[in-house]
C-alpha cells in the first residue's frame, strides 16, 4: 500500500501521525492502535517520514505558478508579467488561445508581502525555473514575458535551456531591450512624453478663439488640482503599495541586466508598424538570440494594451500563428 494510502486508512479511524525530526510521532484514540497497525507503521516508518517532511516543505513554499488555463494538450506558455508583477495581465489571451492551450502566469516573490522582491533578473530567472521545473518536470515550454517582464522571460529560457530544457520558443510581447529602463534612455522618454502633451495642448489651442482657450486652460487646471486633491486624500491601497514595491525592484534588476546569447528561438509580438523603425528597442533583442521572428499587431494597438480587448483576439491569432508554424517546421526536420 502506498504511504498516501495508508495515511489516509489512519486518518479514517482518528490515528494522528506527523515527524518530528527523524522520528514518527503518533496520537491515537484507546483501543485503536492495534499491535498490526504498529506493526505497519514501524515497516514503513521511514517512507512516511520522508513522505510527511516533504508534504510539509511544499506546503511552505511559496508557489509562482497561478494557472490562468490550465487544460489542453498544446505545449504550455508560462508567462512572465509586467514590472507590477500582476499574472492576470495575460488573462485576456489565455481566454482567447482557447482551453487546448495551457497557460501558466509566474508571479514574482514578493506580491504577497511575504517576502522581499528580489532585484537581481538572473535570480528571478533562477526562482521561476526552480518553480517550473518543481510543477512539471518535462519540457517542452513556451516561456513568455509581456513589458519588462520580458527581460526575465528571456533569462529564464537561457537557465532552462542551459539545463537541458526544450524550449519550443520565447514569445516576448511588447518587451524593449533593458537599456531601454536606464535612467538616460528613460529620462529621454519622459522628456519626449512631455513634448507631445505640449505639441496636443499648443494644436488644441490654435483651433480655439479666444474666449475658448481661456475656457480650455481654464478646465485642464481645474481637472489637475482635482486629480491632485483626490490623490492627497485616498487611503493607500496596500495591493497597489505592494505592485510599486515590485514595479521598482523590477526596475532595478532591468538596469544591471545585461543580455547573454540565447540559443533558442525568439518571436518578437510588436504592438504596431511603428514600432518597426530603425532602433527599436525591441528589434534590439535580435543581437543576442540563435532566431528571431516577428508579429507585428493591427493599427491602433499601443503597447499599454497589446494583451487586452479589443486586441486580444488578433494578438491571440498571431501567437497561434507562430505557434503552429513552429509545429509544421519541426514536423517536416531540416530542409
Amino acid at each position: 500500500m502506498i504511504v498516501p494510502n495508508f495515511l489516509e486508512e489512519l486518518r479514517s479511524r482518528d490515528i494522528q501521525v506527523w515527524a518530528d525530526g527523524d522520528q514518527l510521532r503518533c496520537t491515537a484514540p484507546t483501543g485503536v492502535l492495534t499491535p498490526e497497525l504498529r506493526e505497519r507503521l514501524r515497516e514503513r516508518k521511514s517512507d512516511i517520514v520522508e513522505f510527511l517532511r516533504s508534504a510539509e516543505a511544499l506546503a511552505r513554499q511559496e508557489r509562482a505558478i497561478v494557472p490562468l488555463q490550465p487544460r489542453g494538450k498544446q505545449v504550455p506558455v508560462f508567462g512572465v508579467p509586467g514590472h507590477n508583477g500582476d499574472v492576470f495581465c495575460y488573462r485576456f489571451l489565455a481566454q482567447q488561445l482557447g482551453d487546448d492551450q495551457p497557460f501558466f502566469g509566474l508571479q514574482p516573490p514578493g506580491v504577497d508581502g511575504q517576502r522581499e522582491p528580489l532585484t537581481s533578473i538572473e535570480e528571478l530567472a533562477a526562482y521561476f525555473a526552480g518553480q517550473i521545473r518543481a510543477f512539471r518536470p518535462d519540457s517542452p515550454y513556451v516561456i513568455a514575458g509581456y513589458c519588462a517582464g520580458g527581460t526575465i522571460a528571456f533569462e529564464l529560457a537561457r537557465q532552462l535551456l542551459q539545463d537541458g530544457a526544450n524550449i519550443s520558443f520565447v514569445a516576448m510581447f511588447t518587451s524593449p531591450y533593458p537599456t531601454s529602463y536606464r535612467r538616460l534612455p528613460q529620462l529621454g522618454q519622459r522628456l519626449a512624453g512631455q513634448v507631445e502633451r505640449v505639441s496636443t495642448h499648443a494644436r488644441a489651442l490654435l483651433s480655439l478663439s479666444n474666449r475658448d482657450r481661456r475656457l480650455y486652460v481654464t478646465e485642464r487646471l481645474r481637472n489637475r488640482k482635482a486629480r491632485r486633491d483626490a490623490s492627497s486624500l485616498a487611503v493607500p491601497d496596500p495591493v497597489l503599495l505592494l505592485r510599486a514595491r515590485i514595479e521598482a525592484a523590477t526596475v532595478v534588476a532591468l538596469r544591471r541586466y545585461i543580455p547573454r546569447h540565447f540559443g533558442g528561438r525568439l518571436s518578437l509580438f510588436i504592438p504596431n508598424r511603428d514600432w518597426l523603425r530603425p532602433r527599436s528597442p525591441m528589434l534590439r533583442w535580435r543581437r543576442v538570440a540563435r532566431e528571431t521572428e516577428q508579429y507585428v499587431g493591427p493599427d491602433g494597438c499601443h503597447g499599454d494594451h497589446m494583451l487586452l480587448e479589443p486586441h486580444a483576439p488578433a494578438i491571440a491569432a498571431l501567437f497561434r500563428s507562430c505557434r503552429d508554424s513552429l509545429a509544421v517546421r519541426r514536423h517536416r526536420g531540416p530542409e
